[in-house]
C-alpha cells in the first residue's frame, strides 16, 4: 500500500488558487496503478509523471518495483538493480519545493528499503563519507525529477526539458547514459511512450548527447 506519510491533498488554499496544486490520495494512486499492474511490477518499465508533486505516484511505483528485489542475495546486486528501478521513474513538477521534496522522499525511501548485509561486500565510501552508491542515487534523482512545465516542455530556468535514458549493461554493473529532449515525445502524435517495449529509445529521434558507460557507483561523475 502507498505510504501514509503524506496523505494531505492540499498544502494551502493559496497554492491551490495560484497553481491548482492538489495531491493525489494514496487510494487513487493505487487504483490507477492497478490498471497497469503488470507494468508497475516490471523492473524495466519506464514511467513519467508530468505533474509529480512531491512524489505520491512515483514512490508507489518505487515500492512495487523494489519489492521485486527481495530475493536478491547481495547488497551490491541489490544496489545495482535498485538503480535500474530509480532510473525508470521520471517526473516533472512546476514548483521547485515540491520537486526537491520528491527527490528527497524517493531517496529516503530507497535508503530505508536497502538491505543491510554486513557480511557482504559493500559499496566503498567517498572521502566525504557518502558511498558512491548514495551519490549516484542522488544524481540520478536530480536528473530524473525535473522542475519545469510539462505543457511548455521547458525547465524553470527556460531550458528544454531533457531526460536521461539509463541503460544497465548486463554482466558489468555499469550503466550507459543518453539524453533526449522531452518535447519530441509529445510532438510525435503517434508515439505514446518515451521508449519502446524493449526499453530502447525510439529511432525517430537522436539523443542530444551520449556518454560512455560508468560503474553504478560512479554515475555521479557524469556531472551536468
Amino acid at each position: 500500500m502507498p505510504s501514509n506519510e503524506n496523505t494531505k491533498q492540499i498544502k494551502s488554499r493559496q497554492r491551490v488558487a495560484e497553481h491548482g496544486e492538489v495531491f493525489t490520495n494514496p487510494r487513487e494512486v493505487n487504483a490507477m496503478l492497478d490498471l497497469v499492474r503488470d507494468e508497475s511490477f516490471n523492473l524495466y518499465s519506464r514511467f513519467l509523471e508530468p505533474a509529480c508533486g512531491d512524489g505520491n505516484f512515483l514512490i508507489e511505483i518505487l515500492r512495487r518495483k523494489l519489492s521485486l528485489l527481495q530475493s536478491v542475495k547481495t547488497q551490491i546486486e541489490w544496489e545495482f538493480q535498485s538503480l535500474i528501478v530509480v532510473g525508470s521513474c521520471y517526473g516533472i513538477e512546476l514548483l521547485e519545493d515540491n520537486a526537491e521534496a520528491c527527490r528527497q522522499r524517493l531517496y529516503q525511501f530507497v535508503m530505508d528499503t536497502r538491505p543491510r548485509q554486513p557480511q557482504a561486500a559493500t559499496t566503498p565510501s567517498s572521502l566525504e563519507g557518502e558511498s558512491g552508491y548514495c551519490k549516484s542515487l542522488r544524481f540520478m534523482l536530480q536528473k530524473n525529477i525535473v522542475c519545469g512545465d510539462a505543457l511548455t516542455y521547458r525547465t524553470a530556468d527556460n531550458r528544454p526539458i531533457t531526460f536521461c535514458e539509463w541503460t544497465p549493461i548486463a554482466g558489468s554493473m555499469q550503466f550507459s547514459r543518453r539524453d533526449f529532449q522531452f518535447d519530441f515525445l509529445v510532438n510525435q502524435t503517434h508515439q505514446y511512450s518515451l521508449f519502446d517495449e524493449q526499453g530502447e529509445a525510439q529511432s525517430f529521434d537522436e539523443p542530444v548527447r551520449s556518454y560512455p558507460p560508468l560503474h553504478y557507483t560512479q554515475l555521479y561523475r557524469y556531472g551536468d
